[in-house]
């Protein structure tokens, strides 16, 4: 093998100065002790084991080794020993002179080590700095990937985030022009987590694994790769790919592979980043979506409200006079001024503005206002009410109006959706801190798909029954008067099959109760 031009003169000035050395020691050699002789020489060895290596300062240790027995043993000019003592000094100065340059040249390998370490450590903290001191997460990511060009001497770093919806890969942050999709061996190094290299044939080589432990046979095999992918992940989750791209191959160390470890987490990173910033901002959007439809909602409903009042009263007025087509105007005005009130307390209910009187009150008494509110609507269907017999006096902190409201809701659903020949069931009972009012009927139920869902305002169940004049308000307006007290309503299907609902409300003492009573 042949060496630079740089190492053959380094070789040839330290041969020049150990013959120098040598010339300068001959004509005082009857004077200089042996180990005058070993330590000069010696130091020369050194020196060039320093400058040029393992190789040169062996090389100057055997050429020293052959000049001290030559020059400075008697008999001088020749290759023979007289005194068997000066082999002793010969191959002790031989073996101090290769160990000293082994010693060297390790030393020396471990400094350099060091030296690349530090200038990783000083890389990656580096890339730190930058994320952090990004504002936005495209910038970060786009710093992660200029840092991962310019330790690794690439010519192009990429990183393509996955979409976990679609399982689409776009490239992300693009500093170059060109398409954004991902190439095809990107989208399967992200399903199957496994690194590839791109030859220059076309072909594609796939690693073993995705970490740095696959990266080097990968390497060796694939010597001349013009693009590495590198899958990025997250807690087990894949987030994206890392491609890296050089049009004369790319070639990596174990250390830049080990590096490469590094700075392929720090991309993951700035693309998990990515990630939950758009998902953010996607979650700010529809807030600010839904906060404008309240408005519009609490805008539009009070508006409503004196057009319809002056379409009743003039539909009244005309129906007083005989025309039976005006009742129809006033039925239907009035349920529309429902719908429109109904509309007005739930944009109230989501700014938290709805007005509560919470005071002490008995739980007989909601129920009995509750049947006799239903009554019209029961017309002579039997509503079974039931309180608990263990309690003598059943009381809770709530408001009698809205809470009312609430049961009546709950009984008019169950009269609705039961069938004509099955009795409603309303019992209370008091569970630990609550109050607990039960509806139950033996109507079609709610499938398990959608009893998380009834709650939310204008849902109804896909099987729901045309004809029941409900537009999907009154349960998420119940739900919501109820936790403005400090409640909650439920449901969980009826053993038998039916639906039962649950309101509770805030228990009392019966100690208040009675109190307010006497009072």
């Amino acid at each position: 093998m042949l060496l630079p031009s740089r190492s053959w003169s380094t070789w040839a000035l330290w041969l020049l100065g150990l013959a120098g050395l040598c010339a300068a020691m001959v004509p005082g050699r009857g004077t200089l002790d042996r180990a005058h002789v070993a330590l000069l020489l010696l130091l020369v060895v050194l020196g060039g084991s320093a400058a040029g290596g393992r190789a040169l300062g062996v090389a100057l240790a055997v050429v020293a080794f052959l000049a001290f027995n030559f020059f400075f043993l008697p008999p001088y000019h020749t290759l023979v020993v007289a005194n068997p003592l000066d082999w002793l000094v010969l191959l002790v100065f031989l073996i101090t002179g290769v160990v000293a340059a082994q010693l060297l040249d390790h030393a020396q390998s471990e400094a350099s080590a060091a030296r690349r370490r530090a200038a990783e450590v000083d890389r990656l903290a580096a890339l730190g700095a930058e994320t952090l001191g990004a504002g936005r997460a495209d910038e970060a990511l786009t710093a992660v990937t200029r840092v991962i060009r310019t330790a690794l001497n690439v010519a192009e770093c990429d990183v393509y985030l996955l979409d976990v919806g679609t399982g689409s890969l776009r490239r992300a942050a693009p500093e170059r022009a060109g398409d954004a999709e991902a190439p095809g061996v990107a989208r399967w190094v992200a399903e199957h987590r496994q690194a590839a290299a791109e030859l220059p044939d076309g072909t594609v080589r796939m690693a073993a694994g995705a970490g740095s432990s696959a990266l080097g046979p990968l390497l060796e095999q694939s010597a001349s790769a013009r693009a590495l992918l590198v899958p990025l992940a997250v807690r087990e989750r894949t987030v994206g790919v890392l491609r890296l791209a050089k049009p004369d191959g790319i070639a990596l160390d174990p250390a830049q592979r080990r590096f490469l470890d590094a700075l392929a987490y720090y991309a993951a990173l700035g693309a998990e980043r990515v990630r939950l910033s758009a998902e953010a901002e996607r979650v700010e959007a529809l807030r600010e979506a839904d906060r404008l439809k309240d408005a519009l909602l609490a805008s539009v409903s009070h508006d409503l409200r004196t057009p319809l009042t002056t379409i009743r009263a003039l539909a009244h007025d005309i129906a007083a006079g005989g025309e039976e087509r005006a009742l129809v105007i006033e039925e239907e005005a009035l349920r529309l001024n429902r719908f429109v009130a109904d509309l007005l307390d739930l944009s109230r209910l989501s700014a938290g503005g709805v007005p509560l009187d919470v005071e002490l009150n008995v739980a007989e008494d909601l129920a009995g206002a509750a049947l006799q509110r239903v009554s019209g609507l029961a017309n002579g269907r039997e509503i079974r009410a039931s309180l608990d017999a263990a309690e003598p006096l059943l009381a809770g902190r709530f408001d009698f109006a809205q809470s009312l409201r609430i049961l009546v809701n709950l009984l008019e659903n169950a009269l609705k959706y039961a069938p004509p020949d099955t009795p409603i069931e309303l019992t209370v009972r008091r569970e630990g801190g609550d109050l607990a009012f039960a509806v139950a009927d033996r109507g079609p139920g709610i499938p398990p798909g959608e009893r998380t869902r009834i709650f939310e305002p204008f849902y109804r169940p896909l099987d729901a029954r045309p004809d029941v004049g409900s537009a999907g308000l009154g349960l998420a307006i119940a739900r919501g008067l109820a936790a403005a007290q400090g409640g909650d309503v439920t449901y969980e299907p009826r053993d038998g099959g039916g639906s039962m609902f649950m309101l509770r409300l805030p228990a009392a003492d019966i100690t208040d109760a009675q109190h307010a009573m006497e009072g």
